[in-house]
């Protein structure tokens, strides 16, 4: 039992170097309609001009995507016969250009993923990627003020990993991802999700401010905000981040920015909400200035400080093997003797 009770105190050592951090002083966020809409009962997507919202919805069976007003009805559907396989997330680029990443792969069982690029006038076209190291489940792009895609990872672990193409995208591909860099999220006691306290780890959404500015990902409970210097993303993501908590959302897994910097989430279901944090977006670009604007290093969302990164739930998945081990252990001793 004295290497039982060693191994725990081991482990709450680790435990106790991945303190999520506050919060920063930021407003809860704010209704600003609810969707009533049984089209969008899985949204998913979501991009906003300030004037719009663009709402992409998971599933489905040809290319589409919602334009909402303010008050969450549907104004009109802009649509191309391109079947997804399963579209995740919502981004556009300054040409006005939707791009839906289909890059769902729960059963990590796709040869390629794709983007799906869509025009106000509903052309489509495929863009198919492929990984460097296997399948991965995507529910997160970001696209750069140059327009290039980076993809964000899904992982109950907390590790989400960033990917970009290699080089221009082709139609229909594929193109090569590569990797750079990863994300270990830290669990938050911020409440909502679907699967508990794995959910404040796992990636869900991701988020850009038109010019670049300041990029977002989201959990199933919060969101957390980098500045980016000189459109250098990559290492925009390896700032600490600002954490915005989302609390009480069943299945959040939508993020968007407004122009002018508020922050908006929404999740899967007909009557849920899509809420704003007015001035989100400023709190990444102060906490940047203050860091002198230049990047960090390896970055633990979730965390005060460049701490160690390792989630509770590997904690917790730890302590139960190493329990299971000196408990097997302690009854050999005992038939042995």
């Amino acid at each position: 039992m004295r290497g039982l009770f060693a191994a725990v105190v081991v482990l709450g050592a680790f435990a106790g170097g991945a303190v999520p951090a506050a919060a920063q002083e930021v407003p809860a966020p704010q209704p600003v309609c609810t969707n009533r809409d049984s089209r969008l009962s899985e949204l998913s997507g979501l991009v906003s001009d300030g004037e719009h919202l663009y709402a992409l919805n998971d599933g489905g069976t040809k290319t589409q995507v919602f334009v909402l007003g303010r008050d969450c009805k549907v104004q009109k559907v802009i649509s191309a016969a391109t079947d997804p396989y399963d579209a995740e997330d919502l981004a556009r680029t300054a040409d006005g250009t939707l791009w839906l990443s289909d890059t769902g792969d729960n059963r990590k069982q796709r040869d390629t993923v794709a983007l799906i690029s869509l025009t106000p006038q509903g052309k489509a076209a495929v863009h198919r990627l492929t990984y460097p190291d296997g399948q991965h489940d995507v529910e997160a792009l970001i696209m750069d003020r140059s327009g290039t895609p980076y993809l964000i990872t899904k992982d109950v672990f907390g590790d989400a990993k960033v990917y970009r193409p290699t080089g221009p995208l082709a139609s229909p591909g594929p193109t090569p991802l590569e990797s750079v860099g990863s994300l270990p999220f830290k669990e938050t006691t911020t409440p909502g999700g679907p699967v508990g306290s794995i959910g404040s780890v796992t990636v869900t959404g991701a988020a850009s401010m038109a010019d670049g500015s300041v990029v977002a990902l989201r959990t199933y409970t919060d969101a957390y905000l980098y500045a980016v210097t000189d459109g250098d993303l990559a290492g925009a993501l390896k700032r600490e981040p600002v954490r915005v908590p989302l609390p009480n959302e069943k299945q959040g897994e939508a993020l968007a920015f407004d122009p002018d910097g508020t922050l908006l989430s929404g999740g899967e279901g007909v009557g849920e909400q899509i809420r704003a944090v007015k001035g989100a977006a400023g709190l990444a670009v102060a906490a940047a200035e203050s860091e002198g604007g230049t990047p960090g290093g390896t970055s633990a969302a979730g965390g005060e400080g460049q701490g160690s990164g390792f989630p509770y739930v590997q904690v917790g998945i730890a302590a139960i093997v190493l329990i299971g081990g000196f408990l097997v252990v302690g009854r050999l001793r005992k038939r042995r003797a």
